[in-house]
């Protein structure tokens, strides 16, 4: 099976009355000041919609935003673009663009620290419903790159691995590391 269009959630560590608001200049200057490799190219207001997409940054290649889908904020990356490689690549780069994008924000001087993460939760999605529909033939496909990417993520730590069922909804897969690591860890464990 191959795994195309990966999304990756990290929450925020204290989720409570973020205000979304100044995410949106912070945002308009990573398109200037072309901070990621990709090409980024507008702003996505969605605040007004309950557990909805929050603020988009979007680009050509993938797409992040401050997500509060089912009442879950986090940072997600949204990688639109097909991808050469493994399986294992594919779920390394949504992550590192995942990390990264966590670690500017909590370094981020107009956000005054508020912005956090946990370090011990992180969500994958393949936003593709025809090559991975989420039935357990899927589940049983993709479980060994989930395994291994999950071993080499949370750099051989017990971690737990919970896929969602509902099968109108994307495949996903929520792990939860035995113990909280700092960003920098989770991208030093996957520059290999």
């Amino acid at each position: 099976m191959e795994l195309q269009h990966v999304n990756v959630k990290l929450p925020l560590a204290d989720p409570g009355g973020f205000d979304l608001e100044p995410l949106i200049p912070i945002f308009h200057s990573w398109i200037q000041d072309k901070i990621f490799e990709e090409r980024l190219l507008d702003i996505a207001d969605y605040r007004h919609v309950h557990n909805g997409p929050g603020v988009v940054l979007i680009g050509h290649e993938g797409d992040y935003a401050v997500d509060n889908t089912d009442g879950h904020l986090g940072v997600r990356y949204n990688r639109k673009a097909a991808l050469e490689g493994s399986n294992r690549d594919r779920l390394k780069q949504a992550a590192r663009a995942a990390l990264k994008a966590c670690q500017r924000l909590e370094l981020e001087a107009r956000l005054g620290g508020r912005l956090r993460f946990n370090g011990q939760d992180v969500e994958v999605f393949i936003n593709d419903r025809l090559l991975a529909p989420n039935r357990e033939e899927t589940r049983e496909a993709a479980r060994p790159d989930f395994q291994a990417f999950s071993q080499e993520l949370f750099r051989g730590a017990d971690y737990s691995s919970v896929y969602g069922s509902d099968p109108r909804r994307l495949f996903s897969v929520s792990l939860r590391a035995s113990r909280a690591f700092s960003l920098a860890d989770l991208l030093t464990n996957l520059q290999s």
